[in-house]
């Protein structure tokens, strides 16, 4: 058994729903399946579906039904109309960079003097700053325009206003209680704002502010739209839609040479780029001029003219990206550190783990904090928080991530009184407060937590559109998903829950063995299958297995060959895995180096006896023997009652009741390793071996006794033989007996023989010597105790030494027996 890491959430229709997707497939002749996809996605009547699937300029709603549109325009013209100097006032993540830069050609292309200015991330912060705008007055600035930034402001434009500086914000963050005394405040989320779309991106709003000046939608901008749209993973609805998907297309044919050099140095192949491209080649190469350097650079670049200096820009940011992704691994490492230690204090004093990481240390780089606190999310599923300290002020900067159901502005919100500045969304967020309130803020945030979140909120939830085989997991069925495009936050990519796929083959691939490469079989057919950084799951998978996986198709493209592949996200296995290494004839050294490899967590050692034991604890330090797993021989562990997962099974076990009832005993196990042999004797102690723990032999440890016959016909050959020549003196009869059988019988079996026969009454002792019982009464051989000991151990050792599968379904058989088990199987490797 294999639990998935989140809560699977697989989409249904209702017969109502699978007839409106009917429906809609035929008017708009579409594939059943994309049809299918698009009621479940609320777009179940013909308009609704048309405008997703194909709408353009025309679906973009009227710029000037954004509050503060109007008097934005009127001010930039009057200031075009008197020749004052205007600064574009930005932000240094992608969307801030992005809305810079099409505020940059809206100028340049109005005939505006103007500059821009983006504060330095570390020695600045987020936002406005009294010393930015005190520049800018000096420089001669008699207009502000702000960008992806400025709705919490107040103080700072007040002193603008002091300065002589009208402002007008373009913002998309939530708005505070108090808003500041801009000249125009442009943000669609502003309460009292009419525009019907809430979601636009900082640079969305810098693009209606742009489609207001020119009286018509800029597309050939759109491009830079995407770029700041897609990074700061906002939804992809609504207009969002139509801008990505145009800016797209503008990406595929585009002359700028910034983004041409920008595709180039992350392999990103313009002609057929995607949004997951933009997402994860070209944003985070954006970004990292803030997070490490300036901002400035990634705008230089996306504005850039000249061919040659493009990619000089482009391979700056690059240089500047491969160091942030150093940076965050060793601050991910750090963070999560502290934390394990936290949890581990708690857990030692009694207390319940924080509901909310809060996590600062002293050098943690400020511009990649945000990306820390995604991945602690990512790993332990809570609201996370991670600061650096300035160790001078004791001043803490951060970024917080969250999780669902948790709105982190209005937690930040109610606990203004610990900040000195916050901003964001539900989902993310930036802050800064002094080092002394990080522990109140800690315990406060995670009070809100647990009042807002009901316990099913804690396990992260995966929602799944379509059920489906690998028959299913074609290329034309991915072109058929492909219509939907762009995907990203709000229209994810289509998640598929693979069905009834064996596992055939895996292998970890990349760094470290960091991912999983996969081929699955079914239906007579294979799949590949890939799983990004999943490559620790590896040792858990068993050939065989019967899979479930979730994860979303793509294509697979290597020497000019397309296939379907498909990307697991996460996996179940719904029954015992049995790693079957019954064949292999290892010493207890070799067995003990592979146990320690497969990092068993709950395991139990189980051995015939204690000699096994005391064989084990002897080996010598060099064997490796994994350390915190108890050896236990089958009754011991019965009457233990002890809570385990992993049934390791060394030395031929007893009999297969015992192992039934041991089996009985494990209500969550996961897991049986058989690592036993024939000979019933110490792993490695056969003739030809060379193991170092031949001394088990001596101990006890010793090879099972040959087997008893239940053959009929020898029983049968037997009683001839014997009222031939009965009666025959007992003593040493056995022995006279096999000669006159003209067969090979050794002494022992000969002696049960003859011992069955006497409990059946067939013979009897008498005198000395075995005579026939006159008239007896017939019996059916099973009525002699020691014929059934033997049959049973015969049974025994025939499911102990089956073949895999027959022994994967007797096991399968004693799990499906157990009560409020939730164990379905047996796969084998």
């Amino acid at each position: 058994m294999l639990q998935s890491r989140t809560r699977w959430m697989v989409a249904e229709l209702d017969p109502e729903g699978m007839q409106r997707a009917s429906l809609l497939a035929g008017k708009l002749s579409l594939p059943p399946l994309v049809a299918k996809l698009l009621v479940q996605r609320g777009f179940d009547e013909e308009e609704k579906a048309r405008i997703f699937l194909q709408g353009g300029l025309e679906c973009l709603h009227d710029p000037f039904l954004l509050k503060g549109m109007g008097a934005a325009v009127e001010r930039i013209q009057l200031a075009r109309e008197r020749g004052e100097f205007v600064r574009i006032y930005g932000d240094y993540d992608a969307d801030g960079v992005s809305s810079t830069t099409l505020m940059n050609f809206l100028f340049q292309r109005l005939g505006l003097k103007f500059d821009y200015y983006i504060p330095h991330r570390t020695l600045e912060g987020y936002g406005l700053n009294a010393g930015a705008i005190d520049k800018a007055a000096d420089a001669g600035v008699t207009l502000l325009v702000t960008v992806d930034t400025g709705i919490s402001a107040v103080e700072q434009i007040a002193h603008a206003n002091a300065r002589g500086i009208d402002v007008i914000v373009t913002d998309h963050h939530e708005p505070p209680h108090e808003l500041p005394a801009a000249l125009a405040l442009i943000n669609p989320k502003q309460h009292d704002c009419p525009y019907p779309f809430k979601g636009l991106a900082g640079v969305g709003v810098a693009f209606k502010l742009a489609e207001a000046l020119l009286g018509e939608p800029p597309v050939e901008w759109t491009d830079i739209v995407a770029l700041g749209t897609i990074a700061d993973l906002m939804p992809l609805t609504d207009e969002n839609r139509v801008l990505v998907r145009l800016g797209l297309d503008e990406l595929r044919s585009t002359e700028k040479p910034g983004f041409r050099a920008l595709a180039e140095v992350a392999g990103i192949e313009l002609p057929v780029v995607t949004a997951a491209n933009v997402a994860f080649g070209m944003a985070p190469r954006i970004n990292a001029a803030g997070r490490l350097q300036h901002a400035e650079a990634a705008v230089r670049l996306l504005t850039e003219s000249d061919e040659q200096g493009a990619q000089a820009a482009a391979q700056y940011l690059d240089t500047l990206n491969r160091e942030r992704q150093r940076i965050v691994e060793e601050t991910v490492q750090e963070a999560y550190g502290m934390w394990a230690n936290r949890c581990k204090e708690c857990a030692e004093a009694g207390r319940p783990e924080p509901s909310v990481i809060v996590l600062a240390g002293e050098g943690w780089n400020v511009g990649v904090v945000g990306i820390v606190a995604s991945k602690l999310v990512e790993r332990c599923y809570k609201p996370t928080l991670i600061l650096g300290i300035d160790p001078e002020t004791g001043m803490c900067k951060g970024s917080a991530r969250s999780i669902e159901g948790y709105d982190l502005h209005a937690a930040l919100t109610a606990c203004e009184d610990l900040l000195l500045h916050y901003g964001g969304h539900q989902a993310a967020a930036g802050m800064s407060l002094h080092r002394d309130q990080l522990g109140e803020l800690e315990t406060r945030l995670g009070k809100l937590a647990d009042e807002w979140l009901s316990s099913e909120q804690w396990v992260a939830k995966t929602a799944i559109d379509l059920a489906c085989t690998i028959e299913d997991a074609t290329l034309d069925v991915l072109n058929q998903l492909m219509q939907l495009e762009p995907f990203g936050i709000g229209n994810a990519a289509p998640r598929l829950l693979l069905q009834d796929a064996a596992l055939a083959d895996r292998r970890v691939i990349g760094k470290d063995s960091t991912h999983l490469k996969l081929t699955l079989s079914g239906e007579g057919k294979l799949l590949d299958a890939i799983g990004f950084g999943l490559g620790p799951l590896a040792h858990k998978l068993t050939d065989g297995a019967a899979l479930e996986l979730v994860g979303e198709l793509s294509v697979n493209e290597w020497n000019g060959q397309r296939k379907a592949q498909f990307v697991v996200q996460d996996m179940r296995i719904g029954h015992v895995r049995l790693y079957d290494r019954r064949s292999q004839h290892e010493s207890l050294s070799v067995i003990g180096q592979w146990l320690q490899k497969a990092a068993i967590e709950q395991g139990a050692i189980l051995v015939p006896s204690d000699p096994w034991r005391e064989a084990i604890e002897e080996l010598p330090p060099t064997a490796n023997w994994p350390k915190g797993i108890g050896i236990w021989t089958y009754d011991e562990f019965r009457e233990s009652s002890r809570p385990c997962r992993e049934l390791i099974l060394i030395g031929r076990p007893p009999a297969t009741d015992k192992l039934a009832a041991v089996i009985g005993c494990c209500q969550e196990l996961e897991a049986v390793y058989a690592l036993y042999d024939e000979t019933g004797s110490a792993p490695g102690m056969h003739a030809n071996s060379n193991s170092s723990n031949s001394s088990s032999f001596k101990r006890g440890v010793d090879a099972a006794e040959p087997l008893l016959t239940t053959d009929r016909e020898q029983f049968g050959r037997l009683y001839g033989t014997l009222r031939r020549v009965c009666p025959i003196a007992e003593a040493g009869s056995a022995e006279r007996l096999a000669v006159m059988l003209g067969y090979p019988v050794d002494g022992r079996s000969l002696a049960y023989m003859l011992q069955v026969f006497k409990e059946l009454e067939f013979i009897e002792s008498r005198d000395g010597q075995l005579v026939l019982v006159p008239m007896p009464i017939k019996k059916d051989l099973t009525h002699s105790a020691s014929f059934r000991e033997a049959q049973h151990r015969l049974e025994s050792e025939a499911i102990l030494f089956a073949d895999a599968k027959q022994l994967t379904a007797w096991i399968g058989q004693q799990v499906e027996s157990m009560p409020l088990s939730k164990n379905e199987g047996v796969s084998v490797s």
